[in-house]
């Protein structure tokens, strides 16, 4: 099969796509044909040697896709040869033709649920999904701050936001991306580039701040959100697409009555699969309910993995983009 494999942590331009042998699943592991594949910020890092994890070289990255399943391993019963399935892959592989996954890890797909909408539907919204419901408690009515808004993540944010009733501002480094997130359920948007992130919060929540701010960036906004927390608000700790781990001074979350969550999807599906097969089933059920729809940015063949990765480090992506095994 043909698959993106990583020989050495650099560049993205070192990955490279060769014929692998196939994988086989081992007991409570299904093997699945991959059909769709979502690329995501910590791909990336992984393959630059400056994600958590650092598998041993060669490896392929690529933790999600959506496919049929063509294997079973021992034990497996919940699913079928055939079934079409949306999966995370823990042990990393996605970007080929074919990956095995744990079981648990993969989620029935409804059949009015296309196979591209799917591969983009689980880091992002997955991620999101959790992080709002079951890290933050996010009630209808509150406010919801999203930064880095029109990014796979963000934007993820953004639509939940929305169809849980909460009032959502998006956070965007420019207008173009504002404008994305606007048309996707955001109340009021606020452009970095041009305005002051504090200023812009304290106006738009009549001074009271955010409820639930989710944070994928970090970095140098970490600052200005420590200080646009509400009372009994919660700050969802995402990622940092900026590339810099902040430093939270304690004492506001102290003064101010707010808690800092982290958020970290790919562990909750290890721990807690039960609950996570329940978030990705409430999941597709309002996408085929029309209440949610992922927006995809690009589709491209597997073979420009380093092209898709480029786009999303440079933070022009606005939604989320696919890899296509099968596209030329």
């Amino acid at each position: 099969m043909k698959a993106i494999v990583c020989h050495q942590y650099g560049d993205l331009e070192r990955l490279k796509i060769e014929s692998v042998p196939e994988p086989t699943p081992g007991p409570g592991q299904i093997q699945i044909r991959v059909e769709s594949i979502g690329v995501n910020f910590p791909d990336a890092l992984l393959v630059r040697g400056l994600y958590q994890a650092k598998p041993e070289t060669p490896f392929i990255p690529g933790i999600e896709c959506a496919g049929t399943v063509e294997a079973l391993g021992d034990g497996v019963k919940h699913l079928l040869i055939g079934q079409r399935v949306a999966a995370m892959s823990p042990e990393f592989g996605s970007y080929a033709e074919s990956v095995v996954v744990p079981a648990s890890h993969a989620y029935r797909l409804p059949e009015s649920l296309d196979m591209d909408s799917a591969g983009a539907l689980l880091c992002a919204h997955g991620t999101a999904y959790h992080a709002l419901v079951q890290r933050a408690s996010l009630k209808a009515g509150e406010t919801l701050l999203v930064t880095g808004a029109a990014g796979g993540t963000g934007l993820a944010a953004v639509q939940l936001g929305h169809a849980m009733g909460a009032s959502v501002i998006a956070a965007c480094s420019n207008a173009e991306k504002a404008k994305t997130a606007k048309a996707h359920g955001a109340d009021a948007t606020i452009n970095t580039a041009e305005e002051d992130l504090r200023d812009a919060v304290r106006y738009l929540t009549a001074k009271a701040g955010a409820d639930v701010v989710f944070d994928p960036v970090g970095g140098a906004l970490a600052d200005t959100l420590s200080r646009s927390v509400a009372w009994n608000g919660r700050w969802l700790v995402i990622g940092f697409a900026a590339g810099n781990i902040p430093k939270v001074p304690l004492n506001l979350p102290l003064v101010k009555g707010y808690s800092v969550v982290g958020v970290f999807w790919g562990n909750f599906c290890a721990r807690e699969p039960d609950l996570a097969q329940a978030n990705h089933r409430a999941l597709f059920e309002m996408v085929t309910s029309g209440r949610l729809s992922p927006r995809i940015h690009q589709i491209l063949p597997l073979n420009e993995a380093t092209r898709a990765l480029q786009l999303i480090e440079a933070r022009s992506v606005r939604g989320k983009v696919l890899l296509k095994p099968s596209q030329p």
